[in-house]
């Protein structure tokens, strides 16, 4: 494929056609904070971590294609206070308490706070009450915790062929559902093997039985930066698939 140029903080970057600008930049390994990105699933440009500055407007991007001559602003104090301000609300609008989650230390939610330097939540925290669903002999489903990322949405439809999960509702009503009869897990096709139930970015997803076999502390953002983590992960799918 022909390359071309554009230019992330000041440093060239190739891209190939087709490219949005986040494969542009993973393929540099530059670290663009997401959540909601994942190159296995389609982009849908939920969390906003993800924006830019491009020749002065934001974008999200997983979604905006790269082009020839763009100049990318991303690692910017404009940009990053309003990623931790979007980081802050989402701990605010669930029940994220880090302590005693079993996700803690696996968490991209707790690693990108981290990252972002956030040392407050700013906001009042809201306390939801959303239903925990515990019917599944191999799966919880704890809501409190969804950030409505879709990632399970997506691998679900596009990994599983299953469509098990969905959103319901908008603003403070929004709520995950389950695709089943009764709308519960348990009769549902959801296997503890399915993409769908290894995908959750925070701890709304678990698979029973498992949660504390590595101690915390010992836990893959216990000892990586969440930008390190990413970047090895993304570029060994973007090896895999094209061989």
């Amino acid at each position: 494929m022909s390359k071309n140029t554009l230019t992330i903080d000041g440093k060239p970057v190739l891209f190939e056609g087709g490219d949005t600008i986040m494969e542009a930049a993973t393929r540099a390994g530059i670290y663009i904070p997401h959540l909601c990105h994942n190159p296995e699933f389609s982009p849908q440009g939920k969390c906003k971590l993800c924006e830019v500055k491009v020749n002065g407007r934001n974008c999200a991007s997983c979604t905006f294609p790269a082009a020839e001559g763009q100049t990318v602003l991303n690692n910017t104090r404009e940009l990053n206070e309003t990623r931790r301000t979007l980081t802050q609300m989402l701990f605010v609008e669930g029940n994220h308490l880090c302590p005693g989650c079993e996700k803690s230390g696996n968490c991209k939610l707790q690693a990108v706070a981290y990252s972002l330097n956030m040392m407050d939540l700013r906001f009042p925290l809201l306390y939801p009450k959303r239903e925990v669903d515990a019917s599944h002999p191999d799966i919880l489903l704890v809501r409190d915790r969804c950030i409505y990322c879709e990632m399970c949405v997506r691998a679900s439809r596009e990994v599983d062929g299953k469509d098990v999960f969905g959103l319901s509702g908008r603003g403070i009503d929004n709520h995950l559902v389950i695709n089943s009869a009764s709308g519960k897990l348990v009769d549902s096709d959801l296997q503890a093997t399915d993409k769908a139930a290894q995908v959750c970015p925070v701890g709304a997803i678990i698979v029973k039985r498992h949660g504390f076999e590595i101690p915390i502390g010992q836990r893959i953002y216990d000892h990586k930066q969440i930008s390190e983590v990413s970047l090895e992960i993304e570029m060994a799918l973007e090896k895999e698939r094209h061989g």
